[in-house]
């Protein structure tokens, strides 16, 4: 008996995959089975590598139908997305987006449909992957323009010591000193001496963020 399935990827575990499931029954469609991924990179990450991915390769067969919100829920690689509706169409699944209505199948026989067929799906795969780098390239400028403006926030709290006063402490540490008596000798901070004397890597780590 065939079934028609939803597949829904979402980006983190916060986001559930009911308002697609909604927006397909709006649609008009009954859907049977909904099969989700959460957090998997469409760019990286291959649908048959993810696994909700893995279970449609495993459920879908000769008949069904296999609904998404857009081609971009089945990845956003040109080759990985190409190849998976073609992998789908081979076996008899037809594939129906819910924006705007599409449908590839393999019911056309006729070469011209064919290819007409393959170019859409090309164009609509070079669409997500070319949205999904514009998107990463807009994250990376805000980044560093973020960082730019508030250098801070990137590279933590600034230390409250130099690198002469850190060399000076960890030399007192290993020498034995308290330290309170250390703090009181160098001027560094009691706490901040604490810090160091807890884990000095990181204070080191600290000093070399800040150009220090």
């Amino acid at each position: 008996m065939s079934k028609t399935i939803l597949y829904s990827r979402v980006s983190t575990t916060e986001q559930t995959s009911d308002h697609q499931l909604e927006q397909a029954r709006k649609a008009g469609f009954q859907v049977d089975h909904v099969v989700t991924d959460h957090g998997t990179s469409g760019v990286t990450t291959k649908l048959a590598d993810r696994d909700g991915g893995k279970r449609l390769f495993d459920m879908l067969r000769e008949g069904d139908t296999l609904v998404v919100r857009w081609v971009d829920r089945l990845g956003r690689n040109y080759q990985d997305v190409t190849d998976t509706i073609r992998e789908f169409i081979r076996r008899g699944v037809t594939i129906k987006t819910v924006i705007n209505g599409m449908v590839f199948d393999g019911t056309t026989t006729d070469p011209t449909q064919k290819a007409i067929r393959d170019a859409l799906i090309g164009f609509m795969a070079a669409m997500a992957e070319a949205q999904a780098e514009a998107t990463k390239e807009a994250q990376r400028a805000g980044i560093e323009h973020h960082k730019a403006a508030s250098p801070e926030k990137f590279k933590g709290r600034k230390p409250t010591f130099d690198r002469a006063s850190f060399e000076k402490v960890k030399a007192m540490l290993n020498a034995g000193q308290g330290h309170s008596a250390i703090a009181k000798a160098t001027g560094v901070n009691r706490n901040a001496v604490i810090r160091i004397a807890q884990d000095p890597a990181k204070a080191e780590a600290a000093l070399m963020k800040w150009g220090m």
